[in-house]
């Protein structure tokens, strides 16, 4: 056979010679263009790989499929997978090799849609997947988690007979138990003719990732009898499970196996050994594995450095650093979250700070780290930095960037921001975080019904998680918002079996929560039982009597307050004046005397809300000219809340020329809020001034301000059901409104009369009713009345107030069906019961 005549190393711009065996050439042999191929793609040189591809353009048959299947091979090697795409797409005639090379990249290019297309191709030409084929559809299946694609994959191997070749059934295994099925990747397992020690690995590692701990030991046992020798693999792995919860006593017997077999001097048995002790040993057994090994890696440095900041030994870890006999970002990133473990930010933000300036990389963990120290030291200015330059790199929001960025700007004051951010997590794995973060900033905020929500839907997708005694307040508070006695009583009994019932704080938010429900008895029994009360609790016990319209017992409240010698504030002033406004009797002299006594007796002086209580109570006991002169004569500026009291009290007593007067100072005053150009608009349509009532909305529209869609809500079995006027989306809206039809006919024929001027859209007189009948009180007292319970009251809440018709017609029905029903708005609790209603019809 002739000698090879080796190559040189051609330059980017050498030209190669013809690779056809010319006659003018018959003294030179080249090696075949698959080995230099191969050569290119060993060398990592795409342009010598080009000029190859070239040559073989020039001088070979294109028809070659085991050529192009070279190609192909050699741009994936080089990480070219679109000229390698190009590649294949000038191939005649594909084979299996050329669709199992293009099904693999895309699989590990992360592009799972590319990779069954391919696949699925292959098989419309008629062209039968190998071995192969199957490992390389099932790796995409596995990074994608497509169970749906894996499974019936599985079906097609086991028609084919594939499945009997080990390596496709350990890529099953491999699916079904990263897809959360481990029972049917322990099927499969027990089904296979042939298994490696891949396959107990595998299955091993499932049991694992599933959490089944005690089942992989078990395997780890059969896997001895049946006579496969354990390596160090399957022994660290087991360990680790041993670390994340199989427990102390399994772990210990591993090691102990290990020693028996001289596994125990393996390198990643040795460092999972020290991972193991760090979580079930002391830091001596850790400091005893770790000098026994015979060869260390960063592996073992960093976690020997780890087991001390676990331990709370911060300054036994730096001089692990400091020994260190390599240091990259892998040991640097394990002293950031050490700092972060032990709560020392500063230091955190040092090291990280550290890492820029020596120019190491920085990974997803060092980012999350450096959050987190910020989120420690809550800095905005820093929080801000970090994000910048999260944005400034490039950086792809990971799902523990996501999740440590919500966090850190939550902490941080950013609330706005990281609403912002919650709204595109869309990172199951990372749920919990983000879900506490946000719920507990929005507590921190006041927003009770955007952390609500988040709060449903974190009980639902996972077990109730141990709170604390400040999220125990801010779930209640948010139960109160909404209504959610059951969910509050729930939290209530949690409370009583944590022990934590006594804190002053969590007292708090509990009788205000039953008070917000509508079961003021239970509240003021709750606080008559605590041990203790503080300012906070004396006003959350005024606020639950006004919000049941009780002044009378306020001002008792009040009286008490006085003898007992506690040091009331402003919030504590502006409820007990709004208090005058629900006493039995007119209050406008003690109003005045307590107006009086907050600047002259407490030194506090009265803001514009407690000027607009003063407006509101004067105007609802009809003393307009003393609530003109107030106003005229007031310190401050009269702003949206003084004119909204007065244009409330106009609206109530019929006061139309003063009202308009109201109404063009609560324009010029160019409130920011939509409800008042709502508010303006509305009674400009009730008075049938439609052109008016348009030009307000269109203003508010330029302005870009939105109004609030106007919602009335019912909680049954544990669900938040919303109605919106004319809303048919709930699943049984056909017979609500089936039930809604015969309340109407049937009040009417007790004397209800729709009231169309409520109707605020211009429309004909007979499409007036349509409009009347379907608003989103009514549909929600209908749904209670099918749901609830013939002894229950039916409860329901109102985003704003109850509309005149609403409420006439709710009279109506507690009469003719004999029902109390209960609906909170926002002016307070509606309590109707054979007709007549709490608030006197004065709301």
């Amino acid at each position: 056979m002739a000698a090879v005549v080796p190559i040189p190393a051609f330059s980017h711009a050498a030209k190669l010679p013809s690779l056809s065996r010319s006659p003018h050439h018959h003294h030179l042999q080249f090696p075949p263009p698959h080995h230099l191929l191969r050569l290119a793609a060993d060398r990592r040189d795409l342009a010598l790989g080009r000029a190859l591809h070239a040559a073989i353009l020039k001088s070979t048959d294109n028809d070659d499929t085991r050529l192009g299947n070279a190609l192909i091979s050699m741009y994936l090697d080089l990480g070219r997978l679109p000229d390698a795409r190009k590649v294949f797409a000038l191939l005649p005639s594909p084979n299996v090799a050329s669709f199992s090379s293009l099904i693999s990249a895309y699989a590990k290019a992360g592009r799972p849609l590319r990779a069954a297309g391919f696949f699925f191709r292959m098989r419309m030409l008629g062209v039968e997947p190998n071995e192969f084929s199957f490992v390389a559809i099932l790796t995409s299946c596995i990074r994608e988690l497509n169970f749906r694609l894996g499974s019936q994959v599985h079906a097609f191997a086991v028609k084919t007979n594939h499945c009997s070749c080990v390596y496709v059934g350990n890529a099953l295994i491999a699916v079904y138990v990263k897809c959360g099925c481990a029972t049917a990747a322990e099927k499969l397992f027990d089904e296979m003719i042939e298994r490696d020690a891949s396959s107990w690995n595998t299955l091993i590692s499932g049991m694992i990732e599933n959490g089944r701990y005690a089942e992989a030991f078990e395997h780890f046992n059969f896997m001895q009898f049946e006579g496969h020798r354990a390596d160090g693999f399957s022994l660290s792995t087991l360990l680790t499970a041993a670390s994340d919860g199989l427990g102390g006593t399994e772990g210990k017997a591993i090691h102990a196996y290990a020693v028996k077999t001289g596994l125990d001097l393996n390198l990643s048995v040795g460092n999972a050994l020290v991972s193991f002790y760090t979580q079930f040993g002391s830091i001596e057994d850790v400091a005893d594995v770790f000098e026994r090994m015979p060869t260390k890696d960063d592996i073992s440095w960093t976690g020997m450095l780890n087991a001390f900041m676990e331990f709370g030994l911060v300054e036994s870890a730096v001089q692990v650093f400091d020994q260190m006999p390599e240091r990259n970002c892998v040991t640097y990133n394990a002293l950031l979250a050490g700092f972060c473990h032990n709560r020392e930010g500063s230091r955190g933000l040092e090291i990280f700070q550290l890492m820029l300036l020596n120019g190491l990389e920085i990974s997803d963990f060092t980012l999350t780290s450096a959050m987190n120290a910020c989120a420690l030291v809550t800095d905005m200015k820093k929080s801000e930095q970090i994000h910048a330059f999260l944005i400034k790199s490039g950086c792809k929001l990971s799902a523990w960037i996501e999740a440590a960025l919500l966090d850190m700007c939550s902490k941080c004051g950013r609330i706005h921001d990281a609403r912002e951010m919650f709204t595109s997590l869309v990172h199951e794995e990372n749920f919990q975080l983000a879900w506490t973060s946000l719920m507990c900033a929005y507590s921190r905020n006041g927003q009770h019904n955007e952390a609500l929500s988040l709060f449903q839907l974190g009980i639902v997708r996972h077990d109730l998680m141990i709170m604390d005694e400040f999220l125990y307040s801010a779930v209640l508070a948010l139960c109160g918002t909404l209504g959610f006695a059951e969910m509050g009583q729930q939290i209530h009994c949690v409370i009583v079996k944590s022990g934590v019932l006594s804190d002053l704080e969590v007292g708090n938010a509990l009788f205000s929560m039953y008070a917000k429900c509508g079961n003021l008895e239970d509240s003021i029994t709750l606080f008559s039982q605590m041990p203790q009360h503080d300012i906070v609790s004396w006003n959350t016990l005024l606020t639950a009597h006004l919000l049941h319209r009780q002044g009378d017992n306020a001002l008792d409240a009040w009286q008490r307050m006085e003898n007992f010698g506690v040091m009331p504030d402003g919030i504590t002033f502006l409820l007990i004046i709004s208090a005058c406004r629900y006493t039995s009797s007119n209050s406008i002299e003690t109003s005045h005397r307590l107006f009086q006594l907050m600047e002259n007796s407490y030194s506090i002086t009265p803001t514009s809300e407690h000027y607009s209580a003063m407006v509101d109570v004067l105007g609802y006991w009809g003393s307009f000219a003393e609530a003109e002169h107030l106003i005229q004569n007031m310190p401050l500026k009269p702003d949206t809340s003084v004119w909204r009291a007065l244009l409330d009290s106009c609206r109530l007593r019929s006061n139309v020329s003063l009202g308009r007067q109201a109404v063009q100072s609560l324009l010029a005053s160019e409130p920011q809020d939509p409800s008042t150009y709502v508010l303006v608009a509305n009674l400009y349509s009730a008075s049938g001034r439609w052109h008016c009532s348009e030009k307000v909305r269109q203003e508010m529209q330029e302005k870009g301000l939105r109004k609030i869609p106007v919602r009335s809500w019912i909680i049954h079995q544990n669900e938040v059901h919303s109605f919106y006027a004319r809303d048919r989306s709930h699943s049984q809206s056909k017979d609500i409104y089936s039930a809604l039809e015969i309340l109407v006919q049937a009040c009417m024929k007790a004397g209800y009369e729709p009231d169309t001027c409520f109707v605020l859209h211009e429309v004909e007189e007979y499409q007036k009713l349509n409009f009347l009948f379907y608003h989103s009180a009514k549909l929600a007292v209908s749904y209670g009345l099918l749901m609830a319970r013939p002894d229950r009251p039916v409860k329901v809440v109102k985003n704003i107030h109850l509309c005149g018709d609403c409420h006439m017609f709710l009279k109506y029905v507690s009469l003719v069906t004999s029902r109390e029903i209960l609906v909170r708005d926002t002016s307070g609790f509606h309590h109707l019961k054979s007709g007549v209603c709490s608030c006197g019809d004065y709301w």
